[in-house]
């Protein structure tokens, strides 16, 4: 009978320090292979495989697309590209963002569990936010191992934290214990996948990840319509509840969980604020110089033009202040490009 010989790891704030430990703390003969995801920018090379590989005893690369799996390595993601598991394969797919990310932690550890079922091991790591926490779910639907980073060890507490309101975890621990405990739990054996669980629910997920999804009539999208439009391509969003985890996916694959979700909005909306204070300065700054060109022409216009200008510039004052005081888009979650692997 197998081990938990499928070790996949999600990580984002703070992702770098806590994975390089606990990769350093693996022992060189673990019997498993493992899969890295850290939310990294889109532009540029990620340097984690290179600072995983000189921290461990475990040789650590980028994974290379349809390369077989093989146990005592460490896959990490590439930026821009989703890291997807198949039966004895990697899969490296420009597929849509999920949770905002791509890559991202839910489509690895999706594909994982559709994959391998109960050999999977799930583990979260510090980060904010709660990318992952669906994953594991599916993780332990499908008879895995959920563990996550204590919150209290974590530089960023809330992937953790998340991941535990979604589900019951086998462990939790900090980073310093976490490889060691993996170790341990990859030469236990896995329990038999019953049958049920192979029904691949989340199989249709992944085919939104491959970028090759059926042809879908809307009243086959699963879930309902929610009435918002997605962030990334301004389509219907359809959500679809599963025990107290809110997801929200478009016809295109972009996916969201309820606070990506909300904090993509107020980014929307931040963007929105900025356009029509542009638009306001630029009309406002225009009628003063018709005013002044009206006014040397001695034109009854000037003052029409002037009382514009006023107008465009008192509403600019509103969206100024609307703006200095609009709540989340200077949050400390709001962090996609702070929460990146160093760029080499």
């Amino acid at each position: 009978m197998p081990g938990h010989d499928i070790i996949v790891i999600g990580a984002s704030s703070g992702g770098v320090e806590a994975l390089s430990k606990l990769v350093a703390s693996l022992p060189g003969d673990v019997p498993a292979s493992v899969f890295v995801v850290m939310h990294t920018h889109p532009n540029g090379r990620s340097a984690l495989g290179e600072i995983l590989d000189r921290a461990g005893s475990l040789p650590a690369a980028p994974a290379i697309d349809r390369e077989p799996i093989e146990n005592g390595r460490v896959y990490t993601a590439i930026p821009d590209h989703h890291l997807l598991i198949e039966p004895g394969r990697v899969r490296v797919v420009f597929g849509p963002r999920e949770n905002r990310f791509r890559p991202a932690v839910d489509p690895l550890f999706r594909s994982a569990a559709v994959a391998y079922g109960p050999r999977v091991i799930g583990v979260v790591l510090t980060g904010s936010l709660d990318d992952g926490a669906a994953g594991l779910a599916e993780i332990k639907r499908r008879g895995g191992l959920a563990v996550v980073q204590d919150p209290a060890d974590a530089q960023c507490p809330g992937m953790p934290r998340s991941a535990m309101s979604a589900v019951k975890v086998d462990a939790c621990a900090p980073i310093a214990e976490l490889g060691p405990l993996l170790a341990r739990l990859a030469r236990t054996p896995a329990e038999a996948w019953p049958e049920e669980t192979r029904v691949a629910t989340a199989a249709t997920e992944l085919d939104f990840a491959r970028m090759h999804p059926p042809v879908r009539e809307e009243e086959n999208m699963g879930g309902t319509l929610a009435g918002f439009t997605c962030p990334e391509c301004d389509g219907n969003l359809w959500e679809e509840r599963n025990g107290n985890l809110l997801k929200f996916r478009c016809r295109v694959g972009h996916a969201f969980s309820e606070y990506s979700l909300l904090q993509a909005q107020s980014e929307a909306l931040e963007h929105a604020l900025w356009v029509a204070l542009r638009a306001l300065e630029e009309s406002g700054a225009a009628a003063r110089r018709l005013s002044k060109e009206a006014r040397l022409r001695k034109s009854s216009l000037a003052q029409d033009y002037e009382k514009r200008a006023m107008e465009r510039e008192e509403h600019a004052g509103v969206i100024r202040r609307l703006l200095v005081n609009l709540p989340g888009t200077q949050s400390g979650e709001a962090d996609r490009d702070a929460e990146q692997a160093p760029l080499a």
